[in-house]
């Protein structure tokens, strides 16, 4: 049980001009890198999943046999893996090879989705230079390429090639862009953080347009090892969101872009609107247990406050962070409960996670879902959870007021919207939380709006 969380009833609620999502890129595994291609593997509830790859220079024989020494967990051969993460032409972007060589990966790939969910709002990306664009990404550890503590031919490039910073420094000067330009490390929690400072620099003023994203391509097999040794990752190689048969995570890639502007400037420039962001938050666990546990009570307080900030009185939808853990999925679902239990028309609130389908993509991980969650709106049709026949036991599902998205079903609107919210929460203890309002249509006016891109 959680403490009783009391919300602010004068709270203000949704912004008069809202800042709306004009654009946006996605690349997640199987190869996928247009709207389309992602909308049609989440509704046919696709598996992403395949074996580690073997061009990377990890130890793939180490990693299956860790559970051969004591208090090691074992390692499947499974993982959500980008095809294409060290596919990349640098000279378009007026880059050296060899500097791009030097570069993380996850620069060259947040790099180009950026530049395609420019293209994806019908705005020039030379046509920003100079202009007052933030970008904010989210983005966490890389231990990628040449040391630079030696000699080699990358010296001199490996400064700003793994550097965080570079993340959203990259995007900025390859577009020339001159406003705030943020990488956000919350972890887990990171891109959505990510957005939080993406919507307030453009009520701030701060920025006319805004990118906010999120990337991870892993740079080392660390992320298994340290959860094999904390016996958190799922042995059976599926991440299994709030189900019965949930036996940890199973770490994934991907990275996702979505471009913010304020509703009345983007009605003024006739852009396409995939949704509004009603209202972000974040905040973080505190004191207590270990900073690495989660906190329903933190998780609880921070939803009360989005959905009152929303002036919503709930969500249709919820893409949870559900990672597939044993304490980690029970706390959520408890939180969420207590908030958006029971929406509209009393209906039960749908919940489910795009981790079932290509793993905990870490750091980009909340901007996949919120990709998913607007690619939802956009066809008016919910996307299934793989794994959820079997829910898991250790919440009452009949009185939680959720249910778990089973299968591919169509998402009524109310009164001429979609509304639906995304979670994702950080190992360092930070949780972001943000509800998102999508414009009712029928799945033949969102392909006719969407240029064949979605």
């Amino acid at each position: 049980m959680t403490d009783a969380i009391t919300t602010d009833p004068t709270a203000p609620t949704a912004e008069p001009d809202p800042v709306v999502v004009v654009g946006m890129a996605v690349e997640a595994p199987g190869g996928i890198d247009t709207l389309a291609g992602y909308w049609e593997a989440l509704a046919d509830g696709r598996d992403l999943i395949s074996p580690f790859p073997r061009d990377r220079g990890w130890d793939v024989e180490e990693l299956l046999s860790l559970s051969n020494d004591h208090g090691w967990a074992p390692v499947a051969d499974a993982g959500g893996f980008l095809d294409g993460a060290g596919a990349f032409d640098p000279l378009f972007f007026g880059i050296s090879p060899r500097e791009a060589v030097a570069m993380d990966p996850q620069q060259r790939v947040v790099l180009r989705t950026a530049w395609h969910a420019v293209e994806n709002a019908g705005i020039n990306p030379a046509s920003l230079s100079g202009r007052e664009v933030g970008v904010y990404v989210g983005g966490s550890i890389n231990e990628y390429g040449p040391r630079a503590a030696e000699v080699n031919e990358y010296s001199g490039y490996r400064a700003s090639g793994t550097a965080l910073g570079a993340l959203a420094g990259r995007i900025s000067h390859c577009l020339e862009l001159t406003g705030p330009s943020l990488t956000v490390d919350t972890a887990c929690a990171s891109s959505l953080t990510a957005l939080d400072l993406a919507v307030r620099s453009l009520r701030d003023d701060e920025s006319e347009l805004a990118l906010a994203g999120g990337v991870c391509v892993m740079g080392s097999a660390a992320a298994f090892y340290e959860f094999s040794k904390n016996n958190a990752l799922a042995g059976g190689g599926q991440c299994r969101p709030y189900s019965s048969f949930a036996d940890g995570t199973l770490w994934g890639e991907g990275a996702g872009v979505v471009v913010l502007e304020r509703r009345s400037r983007a009605l003024a420039n006739n852009r396409r609107i995939y949704g509004e962001i009603a209202a972000t938050g974040v905040n973080h666990n505190g004191g207590g247990v270990g900073i690495a546990l989660p906190s329903a009570t933190a998780q609880q307080r921070l939803m009360a406050r989005v959905r009152d900030r929303s002036g919503l009185p709930g969500v249709d939808l919820i893409e949870g962070h559900g990672t597939g853990t044993a304490v980690g999925d029970p706390l959520e679902l408890t939180a969420l409960s207590a908030v958006y239990g029971a929406g509209s028309a009393g209906e039960p609130t749908v919940i489910g996670s795009v981790k079932s389908n290509l793993g905990h993509a870490q750091a980009a991980a909340g901007m996949l879902g919120l990709i998913k969650v607007l690619l939802c709106g956009l066809h008016g049709q919910i996307a299934p959870t793989r794994h959820a026949e079997s829910p898991t036991t250790e919440i009452d599902w009949d009185t939680s007021g959720l249910r778990l998205a089973a299968k591919l079903e169509d998402w009524p609107d109310r009164d001429g919207a979609r509304h639906a919210a995304v979670s994702s929460f950080g190992i360092a203890g930070t949780n972001a939380h943000a509800i998102v309002t999508m414009p009712a249509t029928t799945p033949h006016t969102a392909d006719a709006q969407s240029g064949g891109e979605a």
